[in-house]
């Protein structure tokens, strides 16, 4: 069953139009690039030119391809404007999948915003040199 990248970025979109609409939220205009020889997808979103309240944009990324066995799967990057950090979620394609539930998961993951950046020490990161020098 291969993946229909365009149809699917049309379900994202119309799942952030629903949840943005049911939270009183802002809207965006969405723009769509697909490679089907690549087997990729983007949609940029924008806030209106005449919006009202500033609302950041951002983007998803489809990416489709097949795992070992050979079962397809789709990977949706989502980014959001003004932040490094971004969501990765995959979905495997297989007959029970309900595709309108999966899109409004991810769309649901770009509505809540950036995961907050976690600020780690670097001791916990890599082990002090000394540590290593008198275990080894």
């Amino acid at each position: 069953m291969p993946i229909r990248l365009l149809s699917f970025l049309n379900e994202i979109e119309a799942a952030l139009v629903k949840q943005s609409a049911a939270s009183m939220g802002p809207t965006w205009d969405a723009s769509r690039m697909v490679s089907y020889h690549q087997s990729l997808a983007r949609m940029v979103l924008t806030p209106p030119k005449n919006a009202e309240t500033s609302a950041p944009g951002g983007t998803v990324f489809l990416q489709s391809f097949l795992l070992s066995d050979g079962s397809p799967c789709l990977k949706a990057t989502v980014g959001w404007e003004g932040s490094a950090a971004s969501s990765v979620v995959a979905v495997y394609a297989k007959p029970e999948l309900d595709w309108k539930a999966e899109a409004a998961r991810i769309a649901s993951i770009w509505l809540a915003g950036p995961p907050q950046m976690k600020v780690v020490p670097a001791e916990s990161v890599a082990p002090s040199l000394s540590a290593v020098a008198v275990a080894g």
